[in-house]
């Protein structure tokens, strides 16, 4: 044969041990998580964390929404106040003129006698 041919013969029984040799399921390597435990730990506490203020803040922000809406409802209810409060005071002075005195006292029959009346200053 010549060099060629045993060539040839050499390659493909190389070939065919090798494909012999081969192991069908590849070697693995143990890989190992890009993620320690401890991270996944300390990722945990901070996300129970971040969960527990946001529940704090969201109380605190309905609180002062509470307390506003009440503040809002004594403003009213003062200004109401302040308002018949003036109105009262208003009657008053419109009730305590001098000719609507003069008038009930008439009324009553009290005459006005200019000999007994004093004017008192303030």
């Amino acid at each position: 044969m010549s060099n060629l041919a045993r060539n040839y013969e050499r390659q493909h029984a190389d070939q065919t041990n090798q494909s012999v040799q081969v192991n069908p399921q590849p070697l693995r390597k143990e890989q190992r998580s890009v993620i320690t435990p401890g991270e996944k730990i300390l990722v945990a506490v901070f996300a129970v964390v971040f969960c527990f203020l946001a529940v704090q803040i969201v109380q605190t922000q309905a609180a002062v929404y509470d307390v506003n809406k009440e503040v809002q409802v004594m403003e009213t209810a003062v200004e109401k106040q302040e308002k018949a409060n003036n109105d009262l005071k208003l009657q008053i002075s419109e009730l305590s003129t001098y000719e609507r005195i003069l008038e009930k006292a008439k009324e009553l029959g009290l005459n006005l006698q200019e000999k007994n009346v004093k004017v008192v200053e303030q």
